[in-house]
């Protein structure tokens, strides 16, 4: 088994990158917002970060969050809301052998993907990829028409222009 390292930095901000257990076709995240929504929210009121970023897609996420001073247990936020958002769900997925024996449900892989931010720099590297996330996937020719996205909220603070990556056409296959 691989032996992970993490930096904990107390008041540290990281991005992350969380993914559903069943990617391909998954629009989980999506139909069920309101639910990820309220969990977040609840994890937030008794375990406190900042979101400086934060994009849902249908099957993954991606965000950059700070923590408070003195606090680097973004383990603990992440546990307690991919459990929540879990047990808020009916068990209609397939559940492995393994997850069963541990009594996991089969909905978030086990680990995400976390990288602490250096500097300025790398931070808005992140914030402008969690932003631009949508658009590279081609769910969308604009960021602004992206709904799940606090990209809306950087716009208003005037951070990025509503036209921000402007409109962008998505060619999909061969071709010139």
């Amino acid at each position: 088994m691989p032996n992970y390292r993490r930096a904990f930095v107390a008041g540290g901000t990281w991005f992350f990158t969380v993914n559903l257990l069943q990617r391909h076709g998954n629009n989980l995240l999506v139909r069920e917002i309101e639910l990820l929504r309220r969990v977040v929210q609840q994890v937030r009121q008794k375990h406190p970060f900042y979101i400086d970023a934060w994009v849902v897609l249908p099957e993954h996420l991606h965000c950059v969050l700070t923590l408070p001073p003195g606090d680097s247990d973004f383990s603990l936020r992440w546990r307690l809301i991919k459990t929540a958002f879990s047990r808020a769900l009916p068990r209609e997925e397939r559940i492995s052998a393994t997850r069963q024996k541990y009594g996991e449900r089969g909905i978030w892989q086990r680990h995400y993907w976390e990288h602490l931010i250096r500097d300025e720099l790398d931070f808005q590297r992140h914030v402008d990829y969690v932003h631009v996330n949508p658009l590279k996937h081609g769910l969308v020719k604009r960021v602004r028409d992206w709904p799940y996205s606090t990209f809306h909220q950087h716009v208003v603070k005037e951070i990025y222009s509503l036209d921000w990556c402007g409109d962008v056409e998505i060619h999909v296959g061969g071709g010139d």
